[in-house]
């Protein structure tokens, strides 16, 4: 049997509009995760592991391929928006549902505001005459038009910026290839495997600052009820995504950790002034290829990348508000345009005083990516959990696989990298989830308890999952 995405099952109404194809959401996921991301934080995670900064990537690609997996067992379940905050909420509990989402808040409200900041100041430096703050105008401004307009026009004009970003990696792969032939930089395995520094705790203290380039990937899980294919659709544009990035991602941090200029003081000093990368292009290819790969990382994070996750934190928003959860207006949904407009002009709104505030803090960007990088893999814990509750004691599935043993690895291998983050960022992370308890005990007091929507019709269609 297949069950159907028809939304009236859950209390919903179909208000988005189904326009997305699989090529919309493999390039959506590829915009989000920036398929050349490691280029703006290549030198944090080389110093963080060691010089093993391909095995940073190569363990977040194994750890998220079973958070992919578990995202698609709970979109099959329930194919609509809210990405986790659904999966906690009708897998497990309603409150748990809220927490889940106050956390994974963390991730979403923030991303873009840490985009829009880390461009800004990329391009500044580039022409220093244009101060930040017009560049963190600009983009914001941008983004916010035109993902005001529609998805379908958010989606063409990211697949142009996609198009543009694999010619950069492009030309980057093939100079450093040559220039590593010609006898530039040195062949070695080490970004692998450096047995003079190896520990797991080193690896995963890494992972946790690598995890920063994957985010994304479980965007498209927000766009569950905007797509043409519905959940299983979703489900293999996750996956697909997620190892198509993470090939690229290795592939272009091993040239570069071969073709870092002075690797030891990178190790002990670490990447102050974040060019690790650019200036391991610098050998490659000289100062045009580290312009080229500098700008492109400053142009793919300030609008595409941004662009996307604007998209995906006002969906969160708009599932949220329509549960009652958050203010009501916030799931106002333009009738022209079948885009959540009050969440998306808000999304933009909060970004750019973020991003103006944590401009003037030397530390903005690094307390950013903390921040953002805890409440994600916090959140995809609760995710696996969620597979275990709801399918296999819920459910009753017989799929022990599917249902126990993957979520059962990938919350074992995440829960250690949280463990070994960065010290800063749990106590943060964890502060915001208290805030999260209180609000919760406030919306009790008020008689606003987490109540989701159709959530006896959505047992009877679990059980039906179950059978397929």
């Amino acid at each position: 049997m297949t069950v159907s995405n028809d939304l009236t099952r859950y209390g919903y109404r179909q208000e988005l509009s189904r326009q997305l194809r699989s090529r919309d959401l493999v390039a959506y996921g590829l915009v989000y995760m920036v398929p050349i991301a490691p280029m703006a934080i290549f030198g944090s995670v080389y110093a963080g592991s060691g010089g093993m900064v391909a095995l940073a990537y190569a363990v977040g690609v194994v750890a998220l391929v079973f958070t992919a997996f578990s995202y698609a067992q709970m979109v099959k379940a329930f194919p609509m928006s809210g990405s986790v905050y659904n999966y906690a909420g009708r897998g497990i509990s309603p409150p748990l549902g809220f927490l889940a989402g106050w956390v994974i808040l963390l991730d979403y409200v923030l991303v873009p505001g840490l985009l829009y900041l880390v461009a800004s100041v990329a391009m500044h430096a580039t022409v220093p005459a244009v101060p930040v703050w017009v560049w963190l105008l600009g983009f914001v401004a941008v983004n916010t038009i035109i993902n005001s307009v529609g998805i379908r026009l958010t989606a063409m004009v990211t697949r142009v910026m996609l198009v543009g970003e694999l010619i950069v990696l492009a030309v980057f792969l093939a100079v450093a290839g040559w220039a590593l032939a010609s006898g530039k930089g040195r062949f070695s395995w080490d970004a692998f495997y450096n047995s003079d520094t190896f520990t797991w705790s080193l690896v995963a203290g890494a992972v946790s600052i690598a995890v920063l380039s994957f985010l994304g990937f479980d965007g498209i899980s927000m766009l569950a009820e905007e797509a043409k294919g519905g959940s299983r659709q979703v489900g293999r544009a996750m996956a697909g995504v997620l190892i198509l990035a993470g090939v690229l991602f290795i592939a272009q941090t091993w040239l570069a950790a071969m073709l870092v200029p002075a690797p030891d003081a990178l190790l002990a000093e670490g990447d102050v002034n974040g060019t690790a990368f650019y200036d391991a292009a610098a050998v490659a290819g000289g100062g045009w290829l580290a312009t080229l790969c500098a700008v492109a990382t400053a142009v793919a994070w300030g609008l595409p990348n941004s662009m996307v996750a604007q998209v995906a934190t006002s969906r969160l928003l708009y599932a949220m508000a329509r549960d009652r959860q958050l203010p009501a207006f916030l799931a106002r949904v333009s009738v022209r345009r079948s885009v959540p407009i009050n969440a998306t002009l808000l999304t933009g709104a909060v970004s750019l005083a973020l991003g103006l505030y944590l401009a003037t803090r030397a530390d903005g960007i690094t307390l950013l990516s903390s921040l953002i990088n805890f409440g994600a893999m916090v959140a995809f814990l609760v995710l696996h959990v969620s597979v275990v509750v709801h399918h296999l004691i819920r459910q009753r599935s017989g799929n022990w696989w599917a249902h126990l043993v993957m979520p059962g690895i990938g919350f074992a291998i995440l829960a250690y990298v949280v463990v070994n983050a960065n010290i800063a960022a749990q106590r943060l992370g964890l502060a915001w989830l208290a805030l999260g308890v209180l609000v919760l005990a406030g919306l009790y007091l008020t008689g606003r308890r987490p109540v989701l929507s159709g959530m006896a019709a959505t047992e009877a269609a679990g059980r039906d999952m179950a059978r397929v």
